[in-house]
């Protein structure tokens, strides 16, 4: 069981699973900067957490409730939980967009979800993303590879902190050039060096080959 000192932000794993280096540079580094899709982002959770506790025919609807696991050793917030009378219990969480071909989204949900179970004491089956370019819901089944995934992930998190390094920037378009860490990162700046210094010591080789 992980104490309060240890327990690392869900929304890293989220980070991990877009870019490792990235996820140093914010949760090592203590960089951040702003571009237009973290500022729709923004958008999606603030207007996801307006508004107070409420209830509907059958169901009770609490916003931006904090949850953790000690198990996991994360920590963080549900923008929304829906309580069904029931007993069943939905978490919902929003994202510009639309979804994703990487599991950082679905990873960070299931996540939110497990923490769910263990303060509860609930099994949630599924949960849900709702996507702002789609404007619906998403249903997401927390099946057991999943589930592993987001142990795994976990796990993965923990040793990049623990190592206190940040990894090798490493330049993908599609990626890079969405990330609002692009400047601070300057991937194609350390690609450059790296193949100076390949091409140097490449040629040191070859000198000695020649002596």
């Amino acid at each position: 069981m992980f104490t309060d000192d240890q327990l690392l932000p869900i929304s890293a794993l989220q980070h991990y699973l877009f870019c490792p280096r990235q996820t140093a540079l914010i949760h090592l580094e203590q960089a951040w900067a702003e571009n237009q899709f973290t500022a729709e982002g923004n958008l999606m959770h603030a207007k996801a957490h307006e508004g107070e506790t409420e209830s509907r025919p059958g169901v009770r609807i609490t916003r931006t409730l904090p949850v953790v696991s000690r198990r996991l050793g994360l920590s963080g917030q549900c923008d929304i939980v829906e309580f069904h009378s029931n007993g069943k219990v939905t978490p919902v969480e929003y994202k510009r967009g639309q979804p994703k071909s990487n599991d950082a989204d679905r990873v960070q949900l299931c996540a939110q979800a497990m923490c769910l179970e263990e303060m509860l004491k609930v099994e949630i089956a599924e949960a849900s993303l709702f996507y702002g370019k789609r404007k619906r819901r998403t249903v997401l089944a927390l099946d057991a590879e999943l589930r592993l995934l987001v142990e795994a992930t976990a796990s993965a998190l923990r040793e990049l902190i623990d190592s206190r390094a940040s990894p090798p920037a490493v330049y993908e378009a599609r990626k890079c050039d969405s990330c609002s860490l692009l400047d601070h990162c300057q991937p194609k700046a350390f690609r450059f060096k790296r193949g100076a210094a390949s091409w140097f010591r490449s040629s040191i080789d070859l000198s000695l080959i020649h002596i």
